[in-house]
Formats: structure tokens, C-alpha cells, sequence
């Protein structure tokens, strides 16, 4: 039968209802900060008309004390999914300006199904986390809620991409959700994150701290590690969370936006002939060689501000695209310690899951030494990278830009450790330890007796680097696939990429491996 005009009314005078949302100057204060409102995140993410919605009907679970006559639209969040650049992404985002954003058991099944969804349909999924925490009428079922959040995480973690915006609070409990997935996106002004406000520190402990120094976007960034990109407002979140999804495959069985239509371009960059500075001892940014190694020069990289001894991030070469690990000179020598080596093993590890192929970039000195490093768990945490690298079975190329010592010339991807092709410059150098060190202990006796020591060090320093850090000896023992000429590097790699998209390594049947975290 045909639909009454009474049903028809009464089902649009729902749905306005539901999706009235706050007064207009509410919603104005909020553009005028720079947030959009939780259905504007949504509207503005996917293409225009692509949006179908769950849940818009929701009600909250009235059996709770105070709850009988509360009014609160969608249950303070809104799901669904849509398209973004012509692929399927799930999303939800809380509504602080309904009852908080808070989360109770009707809210976090919305979330639930919506991830639900994403994993049968093997689409990635973005939170737009802005919530002033668990519901407090409803008890420990909100907090049951949160649990069945949290699981589906970590059910999702490695089958497709997760992403989290942190767009207004996200204190508490409520934290750990966005904490275990892929990648947080946090607004600088707009957002904070911890689990222990300022004042809970305060009184338990006696400290005195500010939001700033536990909560903020730049803390979060650059000194804990637990945000990967700093927006400077909810636009800014969604075009960042936008470019990332370009890079990423929709799950763990497809493979990335590859754009591998057009022709090779394998013509010679000289500019890299002149990248490297005349004292092998200055440093230089990498990243100068990675923006001439990649696609139009186009890398995203990820957590800029945290260990930037390393720097890790997204781009193409030859159209294919590939993860970037390298050493970063220009800060601390490029030495691994313990953050740098949890920040790269992470990094290979969401690359190997999904497929993408790993470039990394060599020039380091070791580990970083001292006693803080060593009473921390450099062993540990430095074993990470070795663990990463070897389990990954994507396409894994290394370069040897200068300085490859010790145990961390293994943790950046040596053939040793499975990387399908090695190259080096001809400035590289591969040994145990640097020239310097080698020759104050293999020499120590002569250089003690000799009358010029520092011209006596720099002679036999030659020498050690000529007869056993030469990139031609561990050529010659194919620890080293080919010495190659800095302009040769993009089309190398853009070749070695082309050739190894077809690569099938299969490991023996178990569980998972024991990474030492």
C-alpha cells in the first residue's frame, strides 16, 4: 500500500527532530573556534550525497536514574558511512553539544555496529572523538560499553585502517580508544587528551601541572608519542585524515592506491649528487633526499615532533606507493634510542600489515648510548626494529646513504634482516663500529706512544675505512646488492619497487610472534 501522508509527516518530523541539534548561536560560538559540529565533520569528509546514516532514531536506555525524561538526540553520536574520493569509509563522530558526547550503553552500540560494519565490509573507518566521557546515570554499563568499544579495536586492528580525530576532549577511559588505533589526528587549540586531569594529579599525588603540559595537542605530538599529526582546526583534521586514506589500502587483502598506469620515469636526479656535505661528520636533513626520491616530491610524514632522530612517513616512488624510514642526521646524529626505535617499528609494522612496501634510508651511528638509554630498556625497545623489519614480508629496499654501524646497521633493514634489495652510495660505510673507535681500541697501545695523536687517528681511521667499511667489501660478500651513483637512487628504487609488487613470502603457521614491547 502507499505511504499516508500522516506517516510520511510523522517520519520527516522525526528525523528533524533528531537532527535539530543545538540553537544557532551555539553552533556559531563553535565556528568561530574553528570546530564544525559533529554532522558538519561527517558532511564535510564524504562526497556530497554519499552519507547514509545509523542510527539517526536512537534513544537512550531510560531505565537509568534521571534518565526517564531526557531528550537526547541520535544518543550523542552519529554513524554511518560514505564515500571519500570514490571509496567506502565507515565513520562516527560525538556530539559534544548533545548531553556531552557522553557515552552510555545505546551510544557505544552505534559505535559497535558501525565498526561491526567496516569489518565485514573491509572498510577503513575515522572517529571524530569529542566527548565529555562515560554517562554517569548509567553506571557500569557505561562502562561495559566502553570495554565493547575497545575490543572491537583491537578486532579491527591489522584488518582495516583506523583513524581517530581528537576534535574536543577525550579524558579517562574514553582515551584508550583512539590509544589502539592506527593513526591520531589532534586539533591544536580545540582538544585535549589524558587520563588524569590536572587537579585528579594534583590531589593524589601533590604535583602541580597544567593542561597544557599533560593534555595538549603539542604533548601528546611531541612528547609522549601518542598523536601522529597536529591540525590546526576540525578543516584542517579532515583534509590530513583525507591525504592519509590516499596512501592506504581499504584492508589487510587489498593492496594501496598504487598508480602504476603511466609509464617509468627513471631519468637521473642530480641534484642528490650534491645532497651529501663535504665532512662526512655534518649533519643533513633526510628529508631532502626522501622529497628527491619521491612521487612530485610529495611526502606525508607521520609524528614529525617525536623522536625526530627518525623519520617515518608515506609517499610514492614510480607510483607505488611505499612507507619511508630514515635516519635523520640532523638530529642526534641519526642515532636510534628508545623512542625512535618504538616509533619505526610501529611504523614497518602498519606498513607490513597493509601491504605497503618499505623504503628505508641508512645513515646511522648505533644505538644512542648512556645510562639512561641502558637502565630504560634500549635492548628492549631497539629490539622492536629488529623484530619489525624481520617479520615484515612486504618489498623491503634499503639505501646506504653514509654511516651503517653496528647492531643498528641491522635494525635499519639490512639483507640480513630480509630486505630484498640493498644499495649504497658511494660515501657509505658499513662496519662494526665507526673509523674513529674502531682504531682507539684495536690501537690503543701505538696511538698511547704516539707523538701526534690526533694525525695518528686520522691515518689509520683511512685506512680502516678503506679495508673494512668500504661499501665495496660488503659488495664483494653481497651483503650489498649494488654501489650505486646518488642521481641512479629514484629510478632504482622505482625499478626494484616495479619488480617486487608481485612478491608472495610466506612465514610458518602460528599465532603471532612475541615482539618484546
Amino acid at each position: 500500500m502507499a505511504i499516508s501522508k500522516a506517516l510520511s509527516e510523522e517520519l520527516e518530523k522525526r528525523r528533524a527532530k533528531a537532527q535539530g541539534g543545538a540553537s544557532v548561536e551555539k553552533i556559531d560560538k563553535r565556528h568561530t573556534k574553528g570546530q564544525l559540529t559533529a554532522r558538519e565533520r561527517l558532511e564535510a569528509l564524504y562526497t556530497a550525497g554519499t552519507f547514509q546514516e545509523f542510527g539517526l532514531h536512537a534513544r537512550h536506555n531510560t531505565r537509568h536514574f534521571g534518565m526517564q525524561d531526557r531528550e537526547i538526540p541520535t544518543d550523542g553520536v552519529i554513524t554511518g558511512t560514505g564515500f571519500v574520493d570514490g571509496r567506502p569509509v565507515a565513520a562516527f563522530s560525538q556530539d559534544f553539544m548533545v548531553s556531552g558526547g557522553s557515552l552510555g550503553e545505546i551510544h557505544a552500540r552505534k559505535i559497535c555496529h558501525t565498526l561491526d560494519y567496516a569489518a565485514k565490509a573491509g572498510i577503513p573507518v575515522i572517529g571524530f572523538n569529542d566527548s565529555g566521557g562515560a554517562r554517569i546515570q548509567e553506571g557500569v554499563g557505561a562502562l561495559s560499553a566502553y570495554g565493547q568499544v575497545f575490543y572491537r579495536n583491537v578486532q579491527l586492528s591489522g584488518l582495516v585502517p583506523q583513524i581517530s580525530v581528537i576534535a574536543g576532549p577525550c579524558a579517562g577511559g574514553a582515551a584508550y580508544s583512539p590509544a589502539l588505533t592506527d593513526f591520531l589526528i589532534m586539533t591544536r587549540e580545540n582538544a585535549h587528551m589524558f587520563i588524569c586531569g590536572p587537579e585528579v594529579i594534583r590531589s593524589v599525588t601533590g604535583q602541580a601541572t597544567t593542561m597544557a603540559e599533560i593534555g595538549s595537542a603539542e604533548t601528546q605530538a611531541g612528547v609522549s608519542g601518542n598523536v601522529h599529526f597536529i591540525a590546526e582546526d576540525d578543516a584542517h583534521a579532515l583534509e590530513i585524515a583525507r591525504r592519509l586514506l590516499s596512501f592506504l589500502p581499504s584492508n589487510n587483502m587489498s593492496d594501496p592506491p598504487h598508480r602504476t598506469e603511466t609509464e617509468l620515469s627513471l631519468g637521473d636526479d642530480f641534484e642528490l649528487d650534491a645532497i651529501l656535505p663535504d665532512d662526512p661528520k655534518m649533519p643533513f636533513d633526510v628529508r631532502k633526499v626522501i622529497a628527491r626520491i619521491a612521487d612530485e616530491g610529495d611526502f606525508m610524514e607521520v609524528m614529525e615532533t617525536f623522536a625526530a632522530n627518525i623519520v617515518i612517513g608515506f609517499g610514492r616512488v614510480g607510483g607505488v606507493v611505499v612507507g619511508f624510514v630514515a635516519n635523520q642526521p640532523a638530529v642526534k646524529a641519526g642515532a636510534l634510542d628508545i623512542d625512535a626505535s618504538d616509533k619505526a617499528a610501529r611504523f614497518v609494522r602498519f606498513c607490513n600489515i597493509f601491504n605497503i612496501p618499505l623504503v628505508t634510508l641508512v645513515d646511522v651511528p648505533g644505538f644512542l648510548p648512556g645510562v639512561l638509554e641502558e637502565r630504560r630498556g634500549i635492548i628492549r625497545h631497539g629490539a622492536k626494529m629488529l623484530f619489525a623489519y624481520a617479520s615484515a614480508t612486504v618489498p623491503k629496499v634499503t639505501v646506504i646513504l653514509r654511516k651503517a654501524y653496528g647492531g643498528a646497521y641491522l635494525a635499519m633493514c639490512s639483507q640480513d634482516m630480509g630486505a630484498d634489495m640493498v644499495l649504497a652510495w658511494p660515501s657509505a660505510e658499513i662496519a662494526v663500529m665507526g673509523a674513529e673507535g674502531a682504531v682507539n681500541v684495536l690501537y690503543h697501545k701505538e696511538l698511547a706512544e704516539a707523538e701526534d695523536r690526533g694525525a695518528k687517528v686520522k691515518e689509520l681511521a683511512a685506512e680502516y675505512r678503506e679495508q673494512f667499511a668500504s661499501p665495496y667489501l660488503s659488495a664483494g660478500m653481497l651483503f650489498v646488492s649494488d654501489v650505486i651513483q646518488p642521481h641512479q637512487t629514484r629510478a632504482q628504487i622505482a625499478l626494484t619497487l616495479r619488480g617486487l609488487l608481485s612478491k608472495r613470502e610466506t612465514r610458518p603457521p602460528k599465532k603471532h610472534g612475541n615482539i618484546p614491547l
